[in-house]
């Protein structure tokens, strides 16, 4: 699946995607297929699958000392692709991350994703663990995402990672990234993000997806800085309806993005989950309104614990 000829083709329609997370560990697909079912007569462009990798933690021995771990609570990314693709007939775009990878992994990822015949992914650096202060790149995996891009591609020209040849190459991988328009939290300022997002481009990136962001002035400052900057590819924006009471303050921290002073005002009056959530569901129909009107054809929706108010929403977007 070529993302730029599918948005291209179907560019003047109101489309849009959304991005699921794998099941945790022995809980089954039935809530995640719950999820996709609320969405998939709307008929999406592609489903999006998180990945997370191996993590640590430490746990007490009986004698007082700590003993580390490494755990996997959401496995089966690839799997989880497959059986999407096959239940649904729907493109699905599975992550593949640096986070806890190493290069031996991912080469591992990319053939059984090409003996799936899913060729389009989003490559990303991935979260630092939970515990560190800092991103630690896995031992023997790659420390940023242009490295990540480069094993990709010389995947796609025949290569595995020790520069051995590939004898029966298969099909290429077409590839987006992240891109962040309120800055990715550990850069320095916004121009040395976008430098990142431009030497991504340049690497063979083909569309890029935004973090969310509650403020679309923000986003069209980026998608303007952008085009500035020489970045030509597709910046499709993402979008997250709060959807409890919690979420008015957790999302904006955990995201670092932030909220526009008529959202805030609004949100500081809501005193239950279903007042928070009706304010999300209408701040993002709203949001949406105006960036399809600006003559945006791609919405992305992050639906994890706001599946109900996506579908919602992408209702009365009439899509």
């Amino acid at each position: 699946m070529d993302i730029q000829k599918l948005i291209s083709e179907r560019k003047g329609e109101k489309r849009f995607s959304f991005e699921v997370l794998p099941p945790l560990k022995g809980n089954g697909t039935a809530n995640l297929f719950s999820t996709i079912d609320k969405l998939k007569d709307f008929d999406p462009l592609f489903i999006n699958i998180t990945t997370h990798h191996s993590e640590y933690i430490y746990t007490e021995l009986d004698n007082g000392q700590f003993e580390r771990k490494r755990i996997r609570r959401r496995p089966g990314t690839v799997a989880i692709a497959a059986a999407i693709q096959q239940k649904y007939d729907i493109p699905v775009i599975p992550h593949v991350i640096c986070s806890g990878a190493t290069i031996e992994d991912i080469e591992y990822e990319l053939i059984d994703l090409q003996f799936l015949g899913i060729s389009t992914l989003l490559l990303l650096r991935g979260d630092k663990a939970k515990d560190d202060r800092m991103f630690t790149p896995t031992p023997g995996g790659h420390a940023h995402t242009t490295d990540l891009i480069k094993q990709v591609t010389q995947f796609n020209e025949g290569f595995f990672a020790d520069g051995t040849p590939i004898k029966h190459p298969g099909k290429k991988f077409h590839f987006g990234v992240a891109a962040y328009p309120e800055k990715h939290e550990e850069a320095p300022n916004i121009d040395m993000d976008m430098e990142y997002l431009k030497m991504k481009q340049d690497l063979g990136a083909e569309y890029a997806v935004t973090q969310l962001f509650y403020d679309n002035k923000k986003y069209f400052e980026f998608v303007e800085k952008a085009h500035k900057e020489g970045i030509t590819i597709p910046i499709i924006p993402g979008i997250k309806p709060f959807a409890k009471l919690s979420q008015i303050t957790m999302v904006p921290k955990t995201f670092h993005c932030d909220m526009p002073q008529e959202l805030a005002q609004e949100a500081v009056k809501c005193k239950t989950d279903e007042e928070a959530k009706q304010l999300g569901i209408e701040w993002t129909t709203a949001q949406c309104q105006e960036l399809y009107q600006a003559g945006i054809s791609d919405i992305h929706f992050y639906t994890v614990s706001a599946a109900n108010s996506v579908a919602e929403v992408v209702r009365r977007l009439h899509i």
